[in-house]
């Protein structure tokens, strides 16, 4: 794709960046195919080429109108593009400048930034959203439905993490909303690793991975909290810490981007890329282990659903089915298993009408094989899903953790 950028763009931190990608682009239209948001509205602008051509005019001074944004806004950032590219384009890296342009340019409503700044000011603050997670549990007869549909149906308190330490370590993310919706989930995972030899450390002052803020176009706050988590982190690593592990693909995507997105700071690139470097989904952990000697026998029917971010972000497709197949699980085929949940991160409260028809679509497909359960690997798509009172969803590694012997 050739390009013009206006003399403006030319001055911006990431602008041979976007030049780069728009000109790897070779319109081949292959991305649209599928693109979830495409499949529903039909408009060549929300889908991932028309997304390209809109930021490519931004970037070569064209006018930016609030149609604009709102194309942009609606993409998932699911990168199933990405997955079907024949060209490599890094398209969530040119929707990232494309957005933070256009954030500046289109001033937003009311609405719409009480919103995204209540989104900001509660998600990424463990206390805050647990708090306010145990009212709305309190008040749920009252509530209206949109609110009852982002608490969990059913919370499993955790159990007891394990006490005994092992020669292999390893930290673990705990993330931000989890705590508080799946409290079990990183317990859960700590009594597997526990079984395998491999102990837990705590790094209390780590806290969000910044995905909320920076896709949320509060792009320098969120790494911020990247850079913070690296010095967090940095203790345990420099001791001997093999791994900084995930059990939210959501974060595990945006941590894996931390040495890209901190590549020219000049304080932090060689850290953050020894972060990236030590990134691991809970699965790539566990997949590598004799989980035989769990003494595992699971007979449980699931259907799996892969997250975007696992499969298209972290390019684990598959990952988890052989994990949980080894472990003797059953599990249902499920159609178009490739398409998004239409939870992506807080993708469900601000486009909520789009979000809860792929949800209902994604529904659909992972109960045609009449599973037990649903299993996931994002806190997201679990409590998203689940929120529609259908087939119960819980974290795969709970499931696992159950059965053990």
């Amino acid at each position: 794709m050739q390009t013009n950028l206006s003399e403006e763009a030319k001055q911006l931190p990431r602008a041979e960046e976007a030049e780069r990608i728009l000109r790897s682009c070779v319109h081949c239209g292959f991305c649209t195919a599928t693109c979830p948001t495409y499949q529903l509205m039909g408009d060549e602008l929300d889908g991932p080429r028309g997304r390209i051509y809109l930021i490519k005019q931004v970037l070569e001074g064209q006018e930016v109108t609030a149609k604009t944004q709102q194309h942009l806004d609606r993409c998932l950032t699911c990168r199933n593009c990405e997955t079907t590219c024949p060209s490599g384009v890094r398209y969530h890296s040119l929707l990232d400048i494309g957005r933070a342009v256009v954030e500046e340019r289109v001033p937003r409503g009311l609405g719409e930034r009480i919103l995204r700044q209540g989104l900001r000011a509660v998600v990424p603050h463990p206390v805050v959203f647990k708090a306010l997670t145990s009212a709305g549990r309190a008040l749920r007869p009252v509530l209206p439905a949109a609110l009852k549909d982002k608490l969990p149906r059913q919370s499993y308190p955790p159990k007891a993490r394990p006490i005994r330490q092992h020669t292999r370590k390893i930290l673990m993310l705990e993330g931000c909303v989890q705590p508080a919706l799946s409290p079990n989930t990183n317990a859960a995972a700590s009594r597997v690793l526990d079984r395998l030899g491999i102990c837990v450390l705590s790094a209390p002052e780590a806290g969000c991975c910044g995905a909320v803020d920076y896709h949320l176009n509060a792009q320098e706050k969120g790494l911020e909290r990247a850079r913070r988590n690296i010095d967090a982190w940095w203790p345990a690593i420099e001791a001997g810490a093999e791994a900084i592990v995930q059990t939210a693909s959501g974060c595990g995507a945006f941590v894996r981007d931390y040495g890209h997105l901190l590549k020219d700071d000049p304080a932090y690139a060689v850290k953050a890329q020894r972060i990236t470097a030590l990134s691991k989904d809970l699965v790539e952990v566990l997949g590598a282990e004799p989980l035989e000697q769990l003494g595992i026998h699971a007979d449980r029917r699931l259907a799996f659903h892969c997250p975007c971010t696992l499969q298209h972000a972290l390019k684990l497709n598959g990952a988890v089915e052989g994990v949980l197949t080894r472990l003797g699980f059953s599990l249902t085929a499920v159609p178009d298993s490739h398409l998004c949940c239409g939870s992506a991160g807080t993708y469900s409260i601000t486009q909520p009408a789009l979000s809860q028809r792929l949800r209902d679509n994604k529904l659909n497909a992972l109960e045609s094989g009449n599973p037990e359960v649903i299993v996931t690997a994002n806190i997201g798509c679990q409590t998203h899903l689940d929120g529609a009172g259908r087939t119960p969803v819980r974290h795969w590694i709970e499931l696992v953790e159950e059965a053990l012997a």
